[in-house]
């Protein structure tokens, strides 16, 4: 039997495992470090990954329901080893615009700027379809790769208006957007004057515009490769991206009305790691009771 101290079987009742034999990885007097049964530390108590933690700290999320659903998609997205291909993942966590703009990657940057008409509530951030957008800072032709770049938006909104939900087109021929069901169409494009499309029933679920080489685009809905085209990159929009609108030279335009739960700005993904990445989002959703 195991006591408060550690002595037993270091996998149900404490967290260094002391007497656990070839098991025990942790060197016995290690004070905070996690067990060959988890991530724990010495006192048997859950432990925060520091990324999650850090965005935990600058959001000032309060909700224990919401700390642990961050927690739990930074690890998935590490345990899927996706989490470096992210520049930015907003979340959208906490139920206020200050909450909403932190970049859960790195909160020092990227941070977004709402601006017009936005709903903000523990579902999500909701753009009005007529002035509202938010500016993430995140120039396309500074900042990405030419042939190996994502954009993804978690819509909780069924429409079907001439909308985009993420994207900037800089020089009125090159696109980086996703544009989430038009007149029955969705369309993904990448560094592209041409799109992948997908003839959408809904817009309702988690969606991917993704390149990963000059010759190869495609999009995905919740977990599935819906789209696939050869189109070829051409140029980088010079302009930042705009999320619930397209930055369109110098001026938002294409207002969304499409209620974002997540959207993330990356290096391109393998067909496995989006998948992966779908799994790990929509778990992220679900603990919060806003998967669709």
């Amino acid at each position: 039997m195991a006591n408060s101290n550690g002595w037993g079987d270091g996998a149900a009742n404490n967290a260094i495992g002391w007497g656990q034999g070839a098991n025990n990885a942790i060197g016995w007097g290690d004070i905070h470090a996690d067990s060959w049964a988890g991530l724990t530390d010495i006192s048997g108590f859950p432990t925060t990954d520091p990324d999650a933690q850090a965005f935990i700290t600058a959001a000032a999320i309060t909700d224990p329901t919401q700390q642990a659903a961050i927690n739990t998609l930074v690890v998935d997205l590490k345990g899927y080893s996706i989490w470096t291909k992210f520049d930015a993942i907003y979340p959208m966590v906490g139920g206020t615009s200050t909450m909403h703009s932190y970049n859960l990657r790195n909160t020092a940057n990227f941070q977004l700027t709402f601006s017009g008409g936005w709903t903000h509530s523990s579902t999500g951030a909701k753009p009005n379809g007529t002035n509202a957008y938010a500016d993430t800072g995140y120039n396309v032709n500074t900042n990405a790769s030419l042939n190996s770049h994502h954009l993804s938006y978690y819509s909780r909104t069924n429409s079907n208006g001439t909308e985009v939900e993420i994207g900037v087109n800089g020089n009125n021929s090159d696109y980086n957007l996703l544009e989430i069901r038009t007149s029955g169409t969705t369309y993904f494009a990448i560094n592209s004057a041409g799109f992948a499309t997908y003839s959408d029933a809904n817009s309702q679920g988690f969606y991917v515009g993704n390149r990963t080489a000059s010759n190869v685009l495609n999009g995905w809905k919740n977990g599935t490769k819906v789209a696939n085209t050869t189109t070829a990159s051409t140029t980088k929009a010079n302009g930042n991206l705009y999320i619930g609108a397209a930055l369109n030279l110098g001026s938002p335009l294409y207002y969304s009305v499409k209620e974002c739960a997540f959207s993330t700005i990356g290096q391109g993904l393998t067909d496995t790691e989006a998948a992966n990445f779908y799994t790990a989002v929509q778990a992220f959703q679900t603990s919060l009771n806003r998967n669709v």
